[in-house]
């Protein structure tokens, strides 16, 4: 169903490799109408291993402190300008939906800068169909992107070895449940699950949850159209759709 391939720029998809496991500065080109849109620009993060065994385990407050402290000394000190018009408001480019697992947080893997990506995250990166009556949290942080921020890009980025897709391949065909939301939740990338069951049915389960974690990113960009604002927005050519895996395992960065 996805077949990925080597090139780092084609139209508009981009496949990244990532060297040693660390994440070199990267370019995605993708364009709208002859707009050029880019993500990451900067330098090289490296994260050395943590130490293990002889150091005591950090408070968690004083881990929040120290990190706060990097932060401010390498960043916010660092960037003063950015950080005054920061203060003025923002105006981000793009809106990201991205997975809760820890593993995979966006600024980091695609090395935004302060203000330039609003982000969304919930378990296994899903946009549920517009529906006034639930979902409100999503459904608010869409509009308020779209219709208030104006931003130009909505990227919904699956990844890999995720729980959520593997609790969906996972779940009874009965429909019955044993969660209080989590399985709920999932179920909005349903028709994602049986397109890769039935379509892959011979490969083994850890490879039908690779398909599905990209399927799930399709139906999420489909829902995505179903919100009045998002497709105002695409028919005025003001807005762009894109998806994207995050193989965190083999260093890679998909978008179509």
């Amino acid at each position: 169903m996805f077949r990925e391939t080597s090139e780092t720029r084609s139209h508009g998809t981009a496949f990244i490799k990532c060297d040693g496991g660390h994440f070199l500065s990267f370019i995605i080109a993708t364009s709208c109408d002859g707009i050029s849109q880019t993500f990451g620009r900067r330098r090289q993060q490296e994260y050395p291993p943590q130490p293990t065994g002889t150091k005591k385990q950090m408070d968690p407050v004083e881990g929040l402190t120290s990190g706060f402290d990097h932060f401010k000394k390498e960043v916010y000190e660092k960037n003063p300008d950015l950080f005054s018009q920061l203060a003025e408001g923002q105006s981000p480019k793009f809106l990201v939906f991205a997975c809760a697992d820890s593993r995979v947080c966006p600024s980091v893997v695609l090395n935004f800068r302060p203000g330039e990506a609003f982000i969304v995250r919930n378990i296994a990166n899903m946009v549920p169909p517009y529906d006034q009556t639930k979902y409100a949290g999503v459904g608010a942080a869409i509009e308020y992107a779209v219709i208030h921020l104006k931003i130009e890009n909505i990227v919904v980025i699956g990844h890999s070895r995720c729980g959520g897709i593997k609790g969906l391949m996972s779940m009874n065909d009965d429909g019955t449940t044993s969660s209080d939301f989590i399985e709920e939740w999932v179920k909005i990338c349903l028709p994602a699950r049986e397109k890769v069951k039935t379509e892959c049915e011979s490969l083994p389960f850890s490879d039908l949850c690779t398909q599905c974690e990209k399927e799930a990113v399709n139906v999420s960009l489909e829902n995505l159209k179903t919100y009045p604002f998002v497709k105002d927005a695409m028919e005025k050519n003001t807005l762009r759709l894109i998806g994207a895996h995050y193989d965190f395992v083999g260093g890679n960065f998909e978008t179509w």
